[in-house]
């Protein structure tokens, strides 16, 4: 698309206020019978062909959709042998009410209908799988990261019907693995390459927000390397008192062999080739928004309390500046453990050297490192001569790229300025985030004079794969509306 700006047709009043009455009539709920469905993705639901959960939510949004009746639509499931299924829309390209030309490129809204599993920790009168609307917030799995997508993207084209508004083709892809690593998704994206057609611009609905009260746009994204590290001692369990001080810890082995990857007295990953380089445009970016968002950069975390000596202390964060916060979340690679076996529950744990440790790791990647690279590095570093030639091993190994956001062309600049203030009253932000779409990278290699419109609903507390997630409604409505209203800057553009 060319720089050519030319102001939106778009009534913004008029697309919020029929965006607001969709939500609150028809999509809180849709997406409350999707948050009831524990439809979990491949990776943590081996059998989920069988289970038809996926099957389920996927047939729910494709008859939510059909029942829209959008001018132009068409849509079907698309179904590869052996992976799960995506939901595929075209909408034709309209003049609207003018005879103004249209972009000749494609808009591609993309989101994904697979959950996280369900975690443990939430409110009492909460759960998962039991969606409950309280003060503007639909709480449950799912809901915001991200089963919203779909509505919303229909809901915002629907609002460029409403007004007889010009907008270019738009395609809509929803799939259904992206919660284990989008794995399924190039093979689905290599089918319906010619379909996606000449790729102007992406809306990714499945990132977040930096506050509640403006348009945020997503610049970068952290990669991911992950695995299982396992240290095996013996075949099976002893007596402690018998065999600990001669037979070596399956514990103690793995702590110095992740002593390799990371400084435990700070947290920093020790291989050089882990780091990059902070690009400038995107330290600026950052700098602006550690000034907007101050202390709520890591305030808003749910910080544990400790009683000492009559007195509360709040656990402390890396660092309490805003800057080193938002760079240490978004380009700096971390560890964490996210899972472990051997190690039984607390009340069976009797005096036995267990034979073995195994935990999950999961290795944050800056935006401009390499996942394979990574992941074979981190084998390598972990395998390699093992401490008293313990059986050492670092299997499942997978990763996926992060993605640095494209320069921003002066229409999609000035588009998205111009709808978060019209929705908003605000500017737009930009902000980095520290989690992983793996389509984002596929998507700047497959279209890379593409703009990318990374934006979402998961702000300060809304808790994604963990315990109380919410979608927050009255964000969820304004970004709607601004989606319309960009989709109709491209029309121009």
């Amino acid at each position: 698309m060319n720089a050519r700006i030319t102001p939106s047709l778009l009534n913004t009043a008029q697309a919020l206020t029929q965006v607001s009455q969709a939500w609150d009539n028809d999509l809180v709920k849709q997406l409350t019978d999707y948050i009831a469905i524990p439809a979990k993705s491949p990776m943590f639901d081996a059998d989920w062909a069988q289970h038809g959960l996926i099957e389920k939510v996927v047939q729910n949004a494709f008859e939510w959709v059909q029942a829209q009746k959008v001018a132009g639509l068409t849509l079907e499931i698309i179904r590869l042998p052996g992976r799960t299924p995506v939901l595929f829309f075209e909408v034709v390209a309209s003049t609207g009410n003018t005879n103004q030309v249209v972009s000749d490129q494609t808009v591609l809204m993309y989101g994904h209908l697979d959950k996280q599993p369900e975690f443990t920790g939430w409110r009492s009168d909460l759960g998962p799988w039991s969606p409950k609307y309280e003060d503007g917030k639909l709480y449950g799995r799912g809901g915001a990261d991200d089963g919203y997508a779909i509505y919303a993207a229909i809901t915002a084209i629907q609002a460029l019907k409403a007004q007889q508004t010009a907008h270019p083709r738009i395609v809509g892809l929803v799939e259904t693995c992206e919660e284990s690593g989008s794995y399924d998704l190039l093979p689905y994206i290599d089918t319906l390459r010619k379909r996606l057609g000449d790729v102007g611009l992406v809306i990714c609905l499945d990132s977040g927000a930096g506050n509640y009260d403006q348009l945020w746009m997503t610049s970068s994204l952290r990669g991911m390397a992950s695995g299982t590290l396992k240290v095996e001692v013996l075949t099976e369990g002893v007596h402690s008192g018998d065999a600990s001080g001669l037979v070596p810890s399956s514990f103690r082995i793995l702590r110095h062999v992740l002593d390799r990857l990371e400084d435990s007295a700070s947290g920093r990953l020790l291989p050089a080739s882990f780091h990059c380089e902070v690009p400038a445009d995107r330290l600026a970016q950052a700098k602006v928004t550690a000034g907007i968002l101050g202390e709520a950069l890591y305030k808003r975390f749910p910080w544990a309390h400790a009683d000492c000596g009559g007195s509360s202390q709040t656990m402390l964060p890396t660092t309490s500046d805003p800057l080193q916060a938002l760079l240490a979340r978004t380009w700096t690679p971390t560890l964490s453990v996210t899972g472990a076996d051997g190690l039984p529950e607390l009340k069976n744990a009797g005096n036995v050297l267990r034979p073995y440790t195994a935990f999950k790791l999961s290795v944050r990647l800056p935006p401009l490192i390499d996942a394979a690279s990574a992941v074979a590095e981190l084998k390598t570093l972990l395998e390699d001569n093992a401490p008293y030639q313990a059986k050492v091993t670092f299997e499942g190994g997978a990763g996926a790229t992060g993605w640095n956001a494209p320069g921003t062309a002066p229409w999609f600049e000035q588009a998205l300025q111009r709808a978060s203030q019209d929705y908003f009253g605000a500017p737009c932000g930009y902000i980095g985030q520290g989690g992983t779409i793996p389509l984002m990278n596929m998507l700047s290699t497959g279209f890379p004079k593409a703009q990318m419109m990374v934006c979402g609903v998961l702000g300060p507390k809304s808790n994604a794969h963990g315990p109380n997630e919410f979608l927050h409604v009255p964000y969820a409505k304004k970004l709607t509306a601004a989606v319309a209203q960009v989709i109709a800057a491209a029309a121009l553009a």
